[in-house]
């Protein structure tokens, strides 16, 4: 029996512990998920039933909410009705019954592409940008390094509100208003200060001494950078590219007040989806439903990175 040790590790949990987190983290889940899941459901409801009181759990579904987001309807009167041929699909049929017809195709494709070129674009340019500037703060000397690295995360403090009407003005006088690329643009310059911070930390745990043994073999700067420096840096551009995307694929204010046709996004679309007599709740609950789609499936991709990305450089050897 003197063999046997009692003693137990200060960091590793106990089981009690790990059952209590558990439970937190599972509760914490389901609530956060249940108004995307009610989403969800309204988007497969009928206008009266998503309107209900008291809301129905349980329904007859329905793709209405769907085929109201992708066209616009007008409403004729019973004899025009009559004289139509069939309706030939089941958008057709349920735009009949509520005495309208399909007069066309909605908006809601070319803001969605809006905002996937948009969102993109100025993730790229901001991760690039980013991973160029971060790399100069750790490893050259750079006069005032400290005070322009505080600069440029002040940008980050400001509200966006507070410049929203020295921008206007600016993008009226460049003609970048309802412009893609006065959106990409200012996007990106949001998002490069995030950018340069979050890099700046990854690159300062890569050892030096791996570029500095590869100039020693004859590469330049620049392939160092791109051979060493780039692949090991991986885990820290995926999660920056997933914050700068998630800001630019939600952003709503400079959305609002700098776009309004040719350049609009999602996020100030949605809210005017506009149906018989008020808000197209199911219409509005299928466009918030595949808004989501592209920025999960974009973070599940790069889920992996992301968790290292977050805890990468939390303990020094």
């Amino acid at each position: 029996m003197s063999g046997l040790s009692t003693a137990h590790s200060v960091v590793e949990p106990s089981a009690t512990s790990k059952r209590v987190a558990g439970a937190l983290v599972i509760a914490y889940a389901l609530i956060t998920l249940i108004p995307l899941l009610w989403i969800v459901l309204t988007s497969f409801k009928t206008p009266p039933d998503s309107i209900a009181y008291p809301p129905k759990l349980m329904f007859q579904p329905s793709i209405e909410g769907y085929c109201n987001l992708f066209t616009t309807r007008t409403r004729q009167t019973p004899e025009y009705l009559a004289a139509m041929p069939p309706p030939t699909g089941y958008c057709d049929r349920a735009v009949r019954s509520r005495n309208m017809v399909i007069a066309g195709p909605s908006n809601v494709i070319p803001r969605f592409t809006n905002s996937i070129i948009i969102a993109f674009g100025s993730t790229f340019l901001a991760v690039f940008l980013g991973t160029l500037a971060a790399y100069a703060f750790s490893r050259f000397r750079i006069p005032l390094k400290d005070d322009l690295l505080f600069f440029i995360l002040s940008t980050r403090m400001m509200p966006p509100i507070a410049v929203a009407i020295p921008i206007y003005l600016m993008y009226r006088e460049l003609g970048l208003s309802d412009t893609l690329l006065g959106m990409i643009l200012l996007y990106t310059a949001v998002n490069v200060s995030l950018a340069v911070w979050l890099l700046k930390g990854f690159i300062d745990e890569i050892p030096r001494e791996y570029e500095e043994a590869a100039m020693i073999d004859g590469y330049t700067r620049l392939q160092a950078f791109t051979k060493i420096v780039l692949p090991q840096a991986t885990t820290g551009i995926a999660a920056t590219a997933i914050f700068c995307m998630i800001f630019a694929w939600n952003e709503y204010a400079f959305a609002v007040l700098l776009t309004s046709g040719e350049a609009q996004t999602m996020p100030p679309f949605i809210p005017f989806i506009i149906g018989e007599g008020g808000q197209d709740w199911p219409a509005v609950a299928s466009a918030t439903t595949l808004f989501l789609i592209p920025i999960v499936v974009f973070t599940v991709l790069l889920r992996k990175h992301l968790l290292r990305g977050i805890t990468f450089g939390a303990v020094r050897k």
